[in-house]
């Protein structure tokens, strides 16, 4: 489904519809960004897109969650907190991002990335506790960053699979953060093998 919808997107705003997509997913969109941040490493692998630009792209669709999370918190403040608090299934995850903030101060911002939902509440959450920007921008864009690259990749080895497996990660979230780590780093090993191999050969 994901991936369906993505193929459709590409075809009407090339790059931008990743970007698209995970801004549609900050006004309510129902599709976990995890599958489309993998998705869209798949589709890049696929050939269908450049990695770089599909990237980047996806990136800022992200960082633009991010930003205005903290904006409607910062600036809007109260009514922002009164609605979400409004919504039963939204308390929980409000409850959470408080706990975290107690315990971890601005590093919050970095442990709450690997939860699903819990992510996207605390822009508000630091927002209406008036962090500074800069502060914010240094733990929440650099995380941003680091989490896209991360899912971006397991996606593109992922595959075809890519959407069944960033389900799996948004139910479980952070217990399973190791299967993309796992994958990246056996890539990586297998690149390695595949080079020092192919160096070897013309010696034998």
């Amino acid at each position: 489904m994901i991936n369906d919808m993505l193929l459709s997107m590409i075809g009407q705003y090339g790059y931008a519809a990743l970007f698209f997509a995970l801004w549609l997913g900050i006004v309510g969109m129902p599709i976990p960004d995890e599958g489309i941040v993998m998705t869209g490493g798949a589709i890049a692998a696929s050939g269908l897109l450049q990695p770089i630009p599909a990237f980047l792209l996806t990136y800022l669709g992200v960082a633009s969650g991010l930003s205005l999370g903290y904006v409607l918190g910062r600036f809007i403040g109260t009514p922002v907190m009164e609605k979400l608090k409004r919504k039963k299934n939204m308390v929980k995850y409000i409850q959470r991002c408080e706990q975290l903030v107690g315990k971890y101060g601005s590093f919050a911002l970095v442990v709450s990335y690997f939860f699903p939902v819990v992510r996207h509440v605390m822009p508000y959450i630091v927002g209406v506790n008036k962090m500074r920007f800069r502060t914010y921008a240094l733990y929440s864009y650099t995380t941003g960053f680091v989490w896209t690259l991360l899912f971006f990749i397991a996606g593109s080895l992922a595959g075809s699979h890519a959407a069944a497996v960033a389900d799996v990660v948004y139910r479980y979230g952070l217990k399973l953060l190791w299967l993309p780590v796992a994958a990246i780093v056996i890539f990586i090993v297998l690149k390695r093998f595949s080079a020092v191999k192919a160096e070897r050969k013309p010696a034998e």
